[in-house]
């Protein structure tokens, strides 16, 4: 029976265009979720990472620094719509300071490096096919931002769900677009190479790739983590950040026992009953960032040596064809993480870094931190904290989850979050101009909140 499933998803996946390459990709995942595979990786086959190469301590001379930025392209994942938010386009289009969304600040981010080390620094979006033309058109208001010869996206691949009870592909005729989903964002490699865009960046002379979530305005073109990748000769590294408790949720990364070889655990891979072992930020103090960079030269060999299959970790995530709807048949979702090749790479390395390189923006309480003057935007573009702590923001989810609600309870903007420790919002409240938030502030019930006021 699943061996019929894998023929229909196959042809499927052919129908749409799919590249061969991807194809192959998903064949190989597909046998290991026949196979039983469940992409688990239990804490007594690991051991945690406690002291990682510190960015502080690192050396790298001016020189050496631009040089390395010199060779390096700048990649952002921008597939994702911003569902989440009640979003329909790619989430990079929200505004999120003086009218410039995510991609602007990006292209702005970009621009100023270039200036500053005299370096082409191509930026290059892995697009999907619903976030691609409202995303190009976006740069197009940033003239020269494109590098001559390389093109300013590429697409991530796309595959059919498949039913849990026979692993075939499942149909929704109520919504077709909901029988597909993206790989993953590990599919990065697999776009890049299926794409050209890999090869072009080889004979462009690029050696180096930087890549980030588009949501990430601080992961910022770093000429000092560019220099010292270059002067560590490995050929893929990663970015972590010190874990506090509001990073429980956030993957790690370890030290596979058997091998020694450094893995990426996410919790879709962490069995159930060890969730406390994940979430402890004693345990596994450090948590991945999704900052990585790669060496262009070696992703290249290992890709062309593997037929485009570097064997990833597989994630195996149960959902409902529809979402929305419960009663929806059930599907795997096959998916993997860009992080986890670095347990493909041997020599991978990793390195520790400070928070101002990670402000995902997930929710609108996030939206409305960055949003508030508890952040400035530098001149380089870069978005960073402006007071000592950020102040934790919680928004009621019933009026403010989506951009909708949000924005029409915030008409003039965010208020004032310099002075605040928190800012908690129960009910359904819509907040003049000029407020003010001081200390701990909790609002509970409904009202509107008048131009001016200081709330402490």
């Amino acid at each position: 029976m699943s061996a019929e499933g894998l023929l229909k998803a196959q042809d499927k996946m052919r129908a749409e265009g799919v590249d061969t390459a991807a194809i192959d990709v998903f064949t190989h995942y597909y046998g290991e979720l026949e196979a039983g595979a469940t992409g688990l990786i239990p804490e007594e086959t690991i051991t945690p990472l406690l002291d990682p190469t510190k960015l502080a301590d690192v050396d790298v001379s001016a020189d050496e620094a631009s040089e390395a930025l010199r060779r390096t392209a700048i990649i952002k994942l921008n597939g994702g719509l911003g569902t989440s938010m009640g979003m329909d386009r790619a989430k990079s289009l929200l505004p999120v300071r003086d009218g410039k969304s995510f991609l602007d600040i990006i292209a702005e981010q970009v621009s100023h490096a270039r200036t500053q080390h005299d370096a082409p620094l191509p930026l290059v979006l892995m697009n999907s096919f619903r976030t691609r033309v409202d995303s190009l058109e976006a740069l197009a208001a940033h003239p020269g931002i494109e590098v001559d010869g390389l093109p300013l996206d590429f697409l991530q691949n796309k595959e059919p769900k498949v039913r849990v009870d026979n692993l075939e592909p499942v149909e929704w005729p109520a919504d077709p677009s909901l029988e597909w989903c993206p790989p993953g964002h590990g599919d990065i490699y697999t776009a890049l190479l299926a794409s050209g865009v890999l090869k072009a960046l080889l004979d462009a002379g690029y050696k180096y790739a930087s890549a980030s979530n588009s949501d990430n305005l601080g992961a910022v073109p770093s000429p000092e983590i560019a220099g010292w990748f270059a002067a560590s000769g490995a050929p893929y590294a990663a970015e972590l950040c010190r874990r506090t408790p509001a990073d429980r949720k956030g993957g790690h990364l370890a030290i596979r026992t058997a091998d020694e070889q450094l893995i990426l655990r996410d919790t879709a891979q962490t069995p159930p009953d060890q969730m406390h072992y994940f979430t402890d930020e004693h345990r596994h103090p450090y948590f991945h960032t999704n900052n990585l960079w790669f060496n262009l030269e070696a992703l290249y060999a290992a890709l062309t040596e593997s037929g485009a299959v570097l064997g990833l970790p597989l994630i195996r995530n149960k959902k409902t064809v529809d979402p929305t709807d419960s009663s929806s048949p059930e599907v795997f979702q096959i998916e993997s993480a860009m992080g986890a090749a670095i347990e493909v790479f041997e020599g991978a390395t990793a390195i520790a870094i400070e928070r101002e390189r990670f402000l995902p923006v997930k929710t609108t309480n996030d939206l409305l931190l960055l949003r508030s003057d508890a952040y400035r935007l530098d001149p380089d573009s870069g978005l960073r904290l402006d007071v000592q702590n950020a102040p934790l923001v919680d928004l009621d989810s019933a009026y403010f989850k989506t951009m909708t609600k949000f924005d029409a309870r915030f008409p003039h903007g965010a208020p004032s979050l310099r002075e605040a420790s928190s800012f908690t919002v129960r009910g359904d409240w819509t907040f003049g101009a000029d407020v003010v938030v001081r200390g701990d502030v909790t609002l509970e019930g409904s009202g509107h909140v008048a131009d001016g006021t200081v709330l402490s």
